[in-house]
């Protein structure tokens, strides 16, 4: 049987796959993937339909997160296993919309900075976009060059990572899928 559709490589990441739980993301350069956590499990009385963003955003779907360059075979990623999943990616398509507020996008040789912090620690990862380009470092790894990408291609990966995170989300939770602050979230980052 020949397979239809897209046919992407394996993900870079050590526990990759794809389904709920483990969601590695990518079609060019850039891949996005995260895994759930065992050590730091959700409430089991949490009622996700109506889950306020406080909880969303922070005491939520705690795992690891990671950004890779597939072509140049090398990731950023967090292996804490606390870090709110859905967290990042709404704070990630904040940030490259936050990378896009100069009139001259990307003709613009200013260079726009923008910082994704990591709610239980100090460690964050640093955005610095230039033309049209956006390196990516981390303060935990600081001998590693960065990983570089191209805005509007980050900002696509961005916000489908966001829509398919999601989507396990609430295939794993009954309720998220119609959370109020879900369906905003959604609205606000549509698909590129």
């Amino acid at each position: 049987m020949t397979p239809t559709g897209p046919v992407f490589p394996p993900s870079l990441h050590d526990g990759g796959g794809t389904g709920p739980g483990a969601g590695p993301y990518h079609r060019n350069v850039i891949d996005l993937g995260y895994s759930l956590s065992r050590r730091f499990p959700d409430p089991p009385q949490t009622d996700y339909r109506t889950a306020e963003v406080h909880a969303l955003r922070h005491d939520l779907f705690c795992g690891d997160v990671y950004l890779a360059d597939v072509k140049a075979d090398r990731e950023l990623s967090t292996a804490w296993g606390w870090v709110p999943v859905l967290d990042f990616a709404w704070a990630l398509c904040d940030i490259v919309e936050r990378l896009d507020r100069d009139p001259r996008g990307s003709r613009s040789a200013e260079t726009q900075f923008a910082e994704l912090d990591f709610t239980e620690s100090t460690d964050c990862l640093v955005f610095e976009r230039r033309f049209g380009w956006v390196d990516v470092t981390a303060d935990w790894a600081p001998d590693e060059p960065p990983l570089t990408f191209n805005h509007q291609e980050l900002r696509r990966e961005a916000r489908d990572f966001l829509h398919d995170l999601i989507a396990d989300l609430a295939d794993m939770h009954e309720g998220l899928a119609d959370n109020p602050v879900v369906w905003d979230l959604q609205s606000r980052y549509p698909r590129v």
